[in-house]
């Protein structure tokens, strides 16, 4: 990727290129609120090459914008209010030319929770099988792996119940925000040191329910506390826990401890790791969660895996057409993408040791991320496979 700072020179240097893009920069301004189109005339520009189409990227420590032609995105580092559009606002582009989203794994080393007898045990549906014996990544092999991606707006962290692992976590987090990317990240047992900090650094942050859910809700009092606004529920929904979600949904309109929750998001099982015994919901169980929250208005969300699933539950909804607008289905290869703690890329992270994806792509010794990976043969064939499923998943039956 070539990349140039904007400057009275490069202006004019590259004024053919600029001149294209003006409608564009238009068309994108008008969806600006006052403060940010005030906030943007300080932007740091710079004008980016990938794959020979141009992007300008303007950038505000609250806003971030990609410009080009045909593929276009505003993202409001605040809120995480995020705009995609094509060459007009009624395309909606089918891929992007670079991830927007990484889900990188920082530690397979995790201790679990505590049990109802205070001793902490590994989780009993955690897809990865950590335990308390993993490796770390590197801060080094972190700094290559995001510095690989052109323009990221969001990481993901892959870490242990109770941010601990890597001793680096919080080096990486603060490297993270250097680049303008926010990081976010899933917990499940946290004090109040841990809370201070994640408070911080992170934009969102997701607190794992499991069977004891005062370590959940406690978990999230402490964050909400510090005033952050987006703290949401990860919860497994699965016949084996179905009676946890209804609890987890009901609790949400009586549970003081939940009174500045965010939503609570609902997780499609995937028969992966210690997960495999468990079994996936029927359609009217699901439905009757998504009926449960909507009459209730207790704010709900679902991981991309659950799309079509929540959709086909609200098909007869008179709000159908708002809930269609708000839902994305498998974004694996088309605009997220995932990174292993040993620097290795996979669509997604329940990809990783599956079929053909039995080994993935190295980041570490790629010298460019966008050729050598993001467009990668095998790559492109788990993307043309996701298109030709209707971006329904692959890889297991959900």
């Amino acid at each position: 990727m070539k990349t140039i700072n904007l400057n009275n020179d490069t202006v004019k240097q590259y004024g053919e290129v600029l001149q294209k893009l003006v409608p564009s920069c238009f068309r994108a301004y008008t969806l600006l609120t006052p403060d940010q189109r005030k906030n943007i005339r300080e932007s740091t520009d710079k004008l980016c090459k990938v794959h020979d189409q141009y992007y300008l990227l303007k950038e505000t420590p609250t806003l971030k914008m990609v410009i080009s032609e045909t593929y276009n995105f505003i993202f409001d580092k605040v809120n995480g209010d995020f705009k995609r559009w094509g060459k007009s606002f009624k395309d909606d582009p089918q891929m992007a030319p670079f991830p927007e989203i990484l889900d990188i794994e920082v530690t397979t080393q995790c201790c679990g929770i505590p049990n109802k007898d205070g001793v902490k045990a590994p989780c009993q549906f955690c897809y990865k099988s950590n335990t308390p014996t993993g490796v770390n990544m590197t801060f080094e092999n972190f700094q290559k792996v995001i510095d690989s991606f052109p323009f990221l707006c969001q990481i993901a962290i892959g870490a242990d119940s109770e941010a601990n692992s890597n001793p680096d976590l919080w080096k990486m987090m603060e490297y993270t925000r250097s680049k303008g990317i926010v990081p976010n990240i899933t917990v499940a047992n946290i004090t109040d040191d841990t809370a201070d900090k994640l408070a911080k650094y992170c934009g969102a942050v997701a607190v794992s329910r499991y069977p004891n859910k005062d370590i959940c809700y406690n978990s999230i009092e402490k964050l909400t506390n510090r005033g952050m606004k987006q703290i949401n529920i990860h919860i497994l929904v699965s016949e084996e826990t179905y009676d946890m979600c209804l609890e987890t949904l009901n609790d949400a309109k009586t549970d003081t401890r939940l009174k500045g929750l965010n939503a609570i998001v609902l997780l499609s099982l995937k028969k992966k790791g210690r997960g495999k015994g468990y079994h996936s919901l029927s359609i009217d169980k699901f439905k009757a969660l998504v009926d449960y929250a909507l009459q209730n208005k207790v704010n709900i969300g679902f991981d991309s895996c659950s799309c079509h699933k929540f959709l086909e539950s609200v098909k007869d909804s008179p709000d159908k057409a708002r809930f269609e607008m708000v839902s994305e289905s498998c974004e694996s290869s088309v605009f997220s993408s995932y990174c292993d703690v040993n620097s290795n890329y996979y669509p997604c992270s329940f990809c990783e040791g599956e079929a053909e994806w039995a080994e993935g792509l190295s980041i570490a010794q790629s010298d460019n991320f966008i050729k050598d990976i993001w467009f990668n043969k095998k790559t492109n064939e788990f993307r043309k496979k996701l298109f030709n499923n209707n971006r329904k998943c692959p890889m297991f039956d959900i």
